[in-house]
């Protein structure tokens, strides 16, 4: 009779055990954002408890929202620290650089063409 006992506490204790696994699986993407210092951490969080009725169908795409954050550098997006000081030229620079390219083409084409020269027409006729 003693071994009914025993098996109900087995099951009682399995049962809560996988309860409590289930509901810290939750907050493994929010520990990991709370450990990077994350700048959306408490949207994880939030976000992890909601995939609970979701059945845990959207905790991989939470686990990777809060990987891809580091504190050294950030999502990633900016140049990297040991590419020296190389930055990319402002659109006004890259613009002046393709005005200059077009002139010099401009003038290559010019003193290539032989013949005619540039003549208006200063009578308005046709």
């Amino acid at each position: 009779m003693w071994y009914h006992y025993g098996s109900l506490f087995l099951l009682v204790f399995i049962l809560l055990s996988f309860f409590y696994a289930v509901i810290g699986l939750c907050d493994v993407p929010y520990q990991i954002a709370k450990k990077r210092s994350h700048p959306q951490q408490d949207a994880i969080h939030v976000a992890g408890w909601v995939s609970l009725l979701t059945l845990h169908l959207i905790w991989p795409f939470l686990w990777i929202w809060a990987t891809l954050y580091r504190p050294d550098s950030g999502w990633g997006l900016e140049p990297s620290k040991d590419s020296g000081n190389k930055t990319a030229p402002s659109l006004e620079q890259q613009l002046s650089q393709l005005q200059n390219r077009f002139d010099k083409l401009e003038q290559t084409v010019a003193e290539a063409t032989p013949g005619k020269p540039e003549t208006q027409n200063t009578e308005g006729g046709v």
